[in-house]
């Protein structure tokens, strides 16, 4: 497997576990039962847990498109050490992103997701000029 459809692999399973936190500090609060029938949804979470859960959606937003560039990459051969690079940037860059954003670092959250963004466009980069 190339290094880009590895990494893609590693953002799909880090964007899917980034629920845990924020459902955790939930069924804390509320306990498990009030968490698993609903009654609970509207009930207030610590800010940290708000920004995981934001941080989360954004991680999910995102996957999309980066996946889609990715695979695009890959089936028309525009998979190179470029696209490889920006893979593991972007991965990286959304695991800092989910981190820096879940803290409150001020900046934080903007600085990594210009950085995962960057990458996506250094992989739609070269789909264009293979294409063209």
């Amino acid at each position: 497997m190339t290094t880009d459809l590895t990494m893609l692999a590693w953002t799909a399973a880090f964007t899917a576990v980034l629920w845990l936190p924020y459902i955790s500090v939930h069924i804390l609060n509320v306990g498990l039962m009030e968490a698993v029938t609903y009654r609970a949804d509207d009930a207030p979470r610590p800010a940290w847990a708000e920004r995981s859960k934001k941080a989360h959606y954004n991680a999910v937003e995102n996957l999309a498109s980066f996946a889609a560039l990715v695979i695009v990459a890959h089936l028309i051969g525009a998979a190179n050490a470029a696209t490889a690079a920006a893979a593991i940037v972007y991965f990286w860059a959304r695991v800092a992103h989910f981190f820096v954003y879940t803290a409150g670092v001020p900046f934080g959250r903007t600085i990594c997701f210009a950085i995962s963004w960057a990458a996506m466009a250094c992989i739609f980069w070269q789909i264009v000029t293979k294409a063209g």
